[in-house]
């Protein structure tokens, strides 16, 4: 049976994920096998895994970290929530229905608890360590009676829960204190340490509080963690408001990207390796003053595309689009607002009318990792769909990929500026991104850039190193394996 740690936090957005992927990647390079669980799951950007289930993005990255395949009982609901306080839910990987969060508490909860017990009690069964993630603060007063997300599953999985703070917000000490006091005597029992996150400054500092808050609640301080700028996904659209878009002051960058930052906008993470692009400077853009003429416009994925689309035309944005990029790229569904014409079961919306195609929305939608090439160019990519239409192209539509099953996917116009795909992460083939980025720097007159690229996989390999490599300078591993009675392995050996 394997042994288990929990992450809790005291509020959203301290770092809990991260900090279980730098632990995962910990305990794998300690020589166990890690599985990360989480039962409950609330973001708009999710995993696909190996055989086409879905799960939240923050469980695949943890996988990924742990060097194990991604899979449902990791993370056996994932909540995505679209409007008026309801959200689609994706059970054991497939969609199970819309439910408002009234509905959700009152009744799905306490129906698929046996369910989610069944998950964490497969991973015990088939890895050594656990590394479970809360959601939100346990500490929240209205939702404790049905939340499945925090205590109940430390209870479940018998584990020692690690409490992490958020010093960069500031008032670091109240929201410690105030958890824990609003914890009650079994819940406070399981936390046995603290970890302050985020960290800017002279640790020495800190040193007197550190010792205060340690009197006061009688729990350690296992580790205060600088703050780190580690190219790791964010999970959720959520973060967009503090990413690390590159808007630096004009003419900083030699290539200008943005993209529209939609409504309902979901797998914002297709942008991320622009950001990691010498040279190139990245911006969300609202509206049409903010537009300007980008060298490149991104048409990201809506989780509404009907309201998004609408929301387009209404903000002139639409027009905008058409008339001033020099170069557009839309995926998933901002591919299919490109097109000529989308039709639901019962209405017909006219669409950018920049490529030869009509979608119609289906009501079930397909999910799987796919492979194959860019047919002008014979370059190999990955990726993965999340397809909502069955698109048909038009007279003179030039299809864009070759999938490996020999179906074409996405089209090219006829002077290849403008282009779309359902594949997500068509940008992860940081070979693509460069020949596109390189395209833009010969129609300015720009020096190409030709240094050596990695992969995909293997930048985001190196993140995880590196972060797992920050977290145990910062961390006290030691008392963690004494709490969850195990014996600590160096990676050296």
């Amino acid at each position: 049976m394997a042994q288990s740690i929990m992450i809790q936090g005291t509020a959203s957005d301290v770092g809990k994920s991260l900090i279980c992927t730098a632990l995962c990647r910990i305990f794998a390079n300690d020589g166990y096998r890690v599985a990360p669980f989480k039962s409950q799951n609330m973001a708009l950007n999710s995993y696909i895994t190996e055989d086409g289930y879905e799960i939240g993005r923050a469980q695949g990255v943890q996988a990924e970290a742990a060097r194990v395949k991604a899979i449902t009982q990791m993370n056996p609901i994932l909540l995505k929530p679209k409007q008026n306080m309801r959200s689609e839910i994706i059970f054991n990987g497939k969609r199970y229905v819309e439910m408002d969060a009234m509905d959700y508490r009152e009744n799905f909860v306490e129906k698929v608890m046996p369910e989610v017990e069944k998950s964490l009690r497969y991973l015990q069964e088939h890895f050594d360590v656990i590394v479970l993630e809360g959601a939100g603060s346990p500490a929240e007063i209205n939702l404790k009676a049905r939340d499945i997300a925090n205590m109940r599953m430390a209870h479940l999985a018998d584990a020692p829960v690690i409490l992490v703070a958020d010093i960069d917000r500031g008032g670091v000490f109240a929201t410690i204190v105030g958890t824990l006091a609003l914890l009650d005597d079994g819940e406070r029992a399981r936390v046995k340490g603290i970890v302050i996150n985020k960290f800017r400054g002279l640790k020495e500092l800190l040193d007197d509080g550190l010792t205060w808050l340690e009197q006061e609640t009688g729990i350690p301080v296992l580790g205060v963690i600088p703050y780190l700028d580690v190219p790791i996904e964010a999970e959720d659209s959520l973060a967009l408001s503090s990413l690390r878009l590159k808007q630096a002051a004009k003419g900083e960058f030699a290539i200008d990207v943005a993209f529209i930052r939609l409504p309902h906008l979901v797998n914002f993470t297709d942008m991320d390796p622009l950001l990691e692009e010498p040279g190139v400077g990245v911006r969300a853009v609202t509206t049409v003053a903010e537009l300007g003429s980008p060298d490149l416009l991104i048409l990201p994925s809506s989780k509404n595309i009907v309201h998004d689309l609408q929301w387009l035309k209404d903000t002139g944005l639409a027009q905008a689009i058409v008339q001033r990029a020099t170069k557009i790229v839309g995926i998933g569904t901002g591919y299919y607002m490109l097109g000529a014409t989308i039709m639901s079961e019962h209405n017909l919306y006219k669409g950018l009318q920049l490529l030869p195609l009509q979608t119609m929305l289906l009501q079930q939608e397909t999910k799987r990792q796919v492979a194959g090439s860019i047919i002008a160019t014979k370059e190999q990519i990955v990726g993965y769909e999340m397809n909502i239409g069955e698109v048909t192209l038009l007279n003179g539509a030039i299809p864009f990929i070759q999938l490996a099953d020999g179906h074409d996917n996405g089209a090219v116009s006829e002077d290849g500026h403008v282009l779309g795909t359902t594949l997500h992460h068509l940008l992860h083939n940081r070979h693509v991104t460069r020949r596109m980025m390189n395209e833009i720097r010969q129609v300015k007159g720009l020096p190409f850039i030709n240094e050596q690229l990695q992969s995909d996989e293997e930048l985001r390999d190196q993140a995880y190193e590196l972060l797992a490599q920050h977290v145990r300078m910062h961390l006290n591993m030691e008392k963690i394996y004494e709490f969850m009675q195990m014996e600590e392995r160096h990676a050296d050996g």
